[in-house]
């Protein structure tokens, strides 16, 4: 769920466009996060389960160095300090932009996913997403929450936006979906979930998913009900943690259901422009590997080869990112 979906649906109308950063710079002298080398190849990218992850074809990417585990509070708040940086979630809307909607409630926030207490129709997501005032990095659930505490949890209500600032004051960059997928497969062969064929393998939750009943109960036997920290779950036979479930990712590519019928087949970078028919007038990116509200029921994205999608100004209590490096 993001800004634009939730504004489009409650305030009639586009979402406010994005402004540069200020007093960004570079993270030279800044400690460097753990990465590690992804050793790249050739694999089968995509799934012929979902309709935009079709079809399944084979690609090549060059090796590149990845961070380890989802960019963090405490590390985003490096960056912050550091650059006085303003993300999407904290800027103000302004009341040009939005000329049918009562200035009143053209407040700074983000998407907050907020679970009713009784089953629910699934057609509705409005029904467990609520657009709370005061959402942003620091207060990722409304105003009065806080990450105090948390600093080794991902950081999240981030947009594209943010993601790409921080990486480009970091040295890094953001990963293409083709390496984000070659990362998560780790140089097996094609699974059903990125760990394997089996759920829940030897009777233990790989991931930091959703268990009960989809949206209003989270029996949480993996531990937890929302974000958890890093490294809460075995990496995957690169060192990489959380590449499935936890918080979704973003990537550098523009999203598009029909990328892959035209994509090249070496280091894909993505088509040139975004295109979504749910959302002709929206400029989206893709989002890697589900996060804890994704289950069976509902959202089964954290499956291999799936793919999620975002506009690019908007963010969520379950959106993060991560960041990589060439040689």
């Amino acid at each position: 769920m993001n800004k634009y979906i939730y504004l489009s649906c409650i305030l009639f109308c586009a979402c406010h466009q994005p402004t540069a950063p200020a007093n960004q710079t570079t993270a030279n002298e800044t400690k460097e996060k753990e990465m590690v080398w992804i050793p790249g190849g050739t694999f089968e990218m995509g799934s012929d389960e979902f309709e935009d992850s079709k079809p399944v074809h084979s690609v090549t990417v060059n090796g590149f160095w990845m961070d380890e585990h989802e960019v963090t509070n405490a590390q985003f708040a490096e960056f912050v300090k550091a650059t006085g940086y303003i993300t999407d979630a904290e800027k103000p809307l302004k009341p040009e932009d939005y000329p049918d909607v009562d200035p009143e409630k053209l407040k700074p926030g983000s998407a907050v996913f907020t679970p009713p207490t009784h089953p629910v129709s699934l057609d509705n997501p409005m029904l467990w997403w609520e657009y709370a005032y005061g959402a942003n990095w620091k207060h990722p659930l409304g105003a009065t929450s806080t990450i105090e505490g948390k600093d080794n949890e991902p950081v999240v209500q981030v947009s594209y936006n943010d993601a790409q600032a921080y990486a480009s004051w970091a040295g890094k960059r953001l990963p293409t979906e083709a390496e984000w997928e070659i990362a998560a497969r780790q140089g097996k062969p094609a699974t059903i979930y990125y760990w394997g064929d089996s759920l829940k393998p030897k009777g233990q939750w790989p991931a930091n998913i959703f268990q009960g009943d989809f949206p209003w109960q989270n029996t949480a036997e993996d531990g937890f009900t929302g974000v958890a920290p890093v490294k809460s779950f075995p990496p995957n036979a690169y060192g990489l943690y959380d590449m499935e479930g936890n918080v979704w990712e973003w990537c550098a590519d523009f999203y598009r259901p029909d990328s892959y019928t035209k994509n090249a087949e070496i280091n894909p970078k993505g088509p040139s422009s975004s295109f979504d028919p749910e959302e002709p007038g929206a400029v989206k990116r893709v989002q890697r590997g589900g996060s804890f509200l994704c289950s069976d029921q509902y959202c089964i994205r954290y499956k291999a080869g799936s793919r999620g999608k975002g506009e690019v100004s908007s963010g969520g209590n379950n959106l993060g990112f991560r960041c990589v490096k060439d040689k």
